[in-house]
């Protein structure tokens, strides 16, 4: 079964703009996808990259124009500027963290369906997703247990940690970043449709 493995950051616009692409790609192809949510922050700090409030004003310009128009292409709501943005990004990514150990457990609930709430309640829907009240309303909706936001702390922390130590050393830079099994990367929701297509063996 193939295996791809998702850094992703629960603040970053463009992750929110991959929409359910990526579990769509991965049910068609069979298979399976890890989710690893990385400190955005300290991973541009680590590997070259520029937070959005120091780049220069014209490439400010150009992320929001780019937004609007992928947002146009993906059918989906977004708020350029949203209120609770950019917004501690732990909580959501440790409830993340913690939701799939559970599923490894054998819980129900949906991973796919978590990630995109939780980013759509930051780009579409004025929701502090650094709240832990937003964290828990979205993974019960996800059909997980509530109170995995409070009972995974220790192992979001450390596992938060670690998936960004990981990111670094396997060439991530941005998010959101796909790794298939074969070892190639993927960079931007803008680059699903080749993820697909090496899947499928034509690239």
């Amino acid at each position: 079964m193939p295996q791809i493995e998702y850094f992703l950051s629960t603040i970053s616009p463009f992750t929110y703009l991959a929409g359910t692409r990526l579990e769509e790609i991965a049910a068609k192809h069979g298979a399976t996808v890890t989710y690893k949510p990385v400190d955005i922050g300290g991973l541009f700090a680590r590997t070259g990259g520029t937070s959005p409030k120091d780049r220069h004003e014209s490439r400010k310009e150009y992320r929001l124009q780019e937004m609007a128009r992928q947002a146009a292409k993906a059918g989906l709501k977004i708020n350029l500027q949203p209120m609770f943005w950019p917004a501690n990004a732990a909580p959501s990514a440790y409830a993340i963290i913690a939701a799939q150990a559970a599923k490894e457990k054998g819980a129900e609930g949906d991973l796919g369906t978590l990630v995109h709430s939780i980013l759509r309640a930051c780009w579409a829907e004025e929701r502090d997703v650094a709240s832990d009240e937003v964290v828990r309303d979205l993974l019960a909706k996800a059909g997980f247990d509530a109170d995995l936001a409070d009972k995974g702390m220790l192992l979001g922390a450390e596992t938060y940690a670690n998936n960004l130590e990981e990111a670094v050393k396997r060439g991530v830079f941005g998010a959101p970043f796909y790794i298939a099994e074969s070892g190639q990367r993927f960079w931007g929701q803008d680059r699903l449709d080749d993820l697909d297509l090496h899947l499928a063996g034509k690239l």
